[in-house]
């Protein structure tokens, strides 16, 4: 009895036993798949089409600062832009080189191009990719003052911007000699160029971020500090990220052209407004175009002489409607629009006001001036329709006997006023109202061609 029962408890130890193992073997078994779904790689990606300014810049720095959050394995670039201001593509560069996951910039899609500051940027990231039919490169520095630069001055910033991309170049294993001519000699480069060049200034053609994900899958990069990272991108999620609706509306319009039109819509207005007071729209109209204007200089670069040529042009314009110069100040003053709109919109490499917009908008705001102008000159010099002043010089004819001593009445506009006449005047006699003292007015003989007085 007592075999039976003491064997029966070390029975149900080895039960639990062989139980419990088994189930730490599922579990163990179970865990990984679920690790593996959790955990799927996370690409983080931005698409920019424009130009490069500060609004740019703080759209990808802000994407690399979400994706150090998130703690993505890898952040894509799609790059399409025409160039922009070098200060904006040295903060976009140092940001690149410090994110803590690997960041692609892809030239896409097909017919995209990456030129001058699109092309530093393209050399600065830890993996480089263009879509069949894009190019790359001319990103030789140029002036953005509006001035003329010496020949001095132009081989010192082209030669400082050439070695800015040599080293970006060489620190990512890139072709420095090419890197250097895109600068020296704006040379540019196709994707077939980039990618069969020893070294490529690229690493891989690919048709979209998709094809892209799956190439780099696998691949073991350097980073610009020297550390080797494996990448993971197969099955990856992909987030993309957009503007917000405040760097969207920003970035539409520091545009140069955008900032020149609104402008001249904001000065078309105001004037619109300062030559017919109280009508109101055309000022609100006008000021906010040219609030949203100087918003926008203060992203676009302005040469400040090209502003002060613009102000000069529509003072000489208004002095034209108040001296007789034949001319000569409003065509100085179309002159100088046209000269300070091209000096005023500074240059950012591949992108430029062209003079088929300034041409016609200095002229449609030459002409707007100058029509409102002499029509408001017009209206000041017509003779006064209502009131005391109306009424002088206006035709009547007497009711009654008119004498310098003994008041009459008169007939005026079907209104009969009491009225006093230097010369004695008969009941019939057509007048002219000469003056008024409150509501008597003084009238002299129609055909009376001696000067007008008062008594």
């Amino acid at each position: 009895m007592a075999d039976i029962t003491s064997g029966r408890p070390e029975k149900g130890r080895r039960f639990r036993t062989v139980g419990a193992a088994g189930f730490l073997l599922a579990a163990s078994l179970a865990v990984p798949g679920q690790q593996s779904d959790s955990q799927r790689p996370l690409a983080i990606v931005a698409e920019l089409d424009g130009i490069i300014h500060p609004v740019s810049a703080e759209y990808l720095t802000d994407v690399i600062n979400e994706s150090d959050a998130s703690g993505a394995d890898i952040v894509v670039f799609v790059l399409r832009t025409p160039g922009g201001l070098l200060e904006s593509t040295r903060t976009i560069v140092s940001r690149i080189i410090t994110s803590r996951a690997p960041v692609v910039v892809f030239v896409g899609p097909s017919g995209g191009r990456a030129a001058s500051a699109g092309f530093i940027i393209t050399l600065a990231s830890d993996v480089a990719a263009m879509a069949p039919g894009t190019h790359i490169g001319a990103a030789h520095p140029v002036s953005g003052s509006g001035e003329t630069v010496d020949e001095t001055m132009s081989k010192k910033a082209a030669s400082d911007t050439a070695a800015y991309a040599r080293s970006l170049a060489e620190a990512r294993g890139r072709n420095v000699a090419l890197s250097a001519e895109a600068v020296l000699d704006s040379r540019a480069f196709t994707d077939h160029e980039a990618m069969s060049a020893t070294p490529p200034l690229i690493d891989l053609v690919v048709p979209d971020v998709e094809q892209l994900l799956r190439e780099i899958d696998g691949r073991t990069i350097r980073r610009f500090d020297g550390r080797m990272t494996r990448v993971r991108t197969a099955n990856a999620e992909v987030r993309r990220v957009d503007m917000t609706r405040r760097q969207r509306f920003l970035s539409a319009i520091a545009h140069p052209q955008v900032a020149y039109l609104l402008m001249t819509l904001g000065i078309l207005g105001l004037t619109v407004e300062l030559w017919n007071p109280g009508a109101i729209a055309p000022g609100v109209a006008g000021g906010i175009s040219l609030l949203l204007a100087f918003f926008a200089f203060q992203i676009v670069p302005v040469n400040t002489a090209g502003l002060l040529l613009i102000l000069l042009g529509i003072a000489l314009l208004i002095l034209e409607l108040k001296m007789p110069s034949f001319g000569a100040l409003g065509i100085g003053g179309v002159v100088a629009l046209v000269f300070g709109s091209v000096m005023a919109m500074r240059e950012i490499p591949g992108v430029r006001v062209s003079l088929g917009s300034i041409i016609p908008a200095a002229l449609v705001l030459a002409a707007a001036i100058l029509g409102l102008g002499r029509l408001a000159l017009a209206s000041q010099r017509r003779p006064p329709q209502s009131g005391a002043e109306g009424m002088i010089g206006e035709i009547g004819r007497s009711r009654t006997t008119l004498t310098a001593d003994v008041p009459g009445q008169v007939d005026v506009h079907g209104e009969i006023w009491q009225a006093v006449s230097r010369d004695p005047l008969p009941a019939g006699a057509p007048v002219r109202i000469v003056s008024m003292h409150g509501l008597t007015v003084v009238v002299e003989p129609l055909d009376d061609a001696a000067p007008k007085g008062e008594l």
